[in-house]
């Protein structure tokens, strides 16, 4: 596996700069379409899912507390408060500074810190590598693919390269 760090970092960074090109694709449609923007972002896969909006907040929330969780930083808060696709982007962008400014020596030992995972009564301790590979991950990539099929079932024209973004 590679270092901690290298799994975290830069994947989450590419990750967040290819949806921000997803999101530029998504104004674009909306706009050619004539489409209002907000009704965009609102849009969800089905009616228990979080929207566009909630989906790009859970993937800059998932790396921020990815990192913070293995190194011990506390992330910078950002309140939910996005309603245009500039404010996505932006956030997106306050993410990717964030994760930029760690440096790859705050990762050590980050393998077997113990971490702590707690969502209301739900409480579950692990390996920083557990979390890592059998939550944080995952939890990233699956708002980011739901961001992706929610642009993609709302017509905007983007394919698997562009979920996949710039290799090499």
């Amino acid at each position: 596996m590679p270092s901690m760090y290298r799994a975290t970092v830069p994947v989450m960074i590419r990750g967040l700069k290819i949806l921000t090109t997803l999101l530029d694709k998504g104004e674009a449609h909306a706009a050619a379409a004539g489409q209002d923007p907000a009704a965009l972002l609102a849009a969800s896969l089905a009616p228990d899912m979080l929207t566009l909006t909630g989906q790009i907040q859970r993937v800059s929330d998932t790396a921020k507390a990815a990192i913070g969780r293995l190194t011990d930083i506390i992330p910078p808060p950002m309140p939910d408060d996005e309603v245009t696709f500039a404010d996505l982007k932006a956030r997106l962008a306050k993410t990717i500074a964030f994760l930029d400014s760690v440096d790859e020596d705050a990762f050590d030992g980050s393998k077997k810190r113990e971490v702590t995972l707690k969502a209301g009564a739900f409480e579950a301790k692990m390996s920083g590598e557990d979390c890592l590979l059998g939550f944080a991950l995952p939890n990233f990539y699956f708002h980011l693919v739901t961001a992706y099929a929610i642009l993609r079932h709302q017509g905007v024209a983007v394919g698997k390269l562009d979920y996949l973004g710039p290799l090499g």
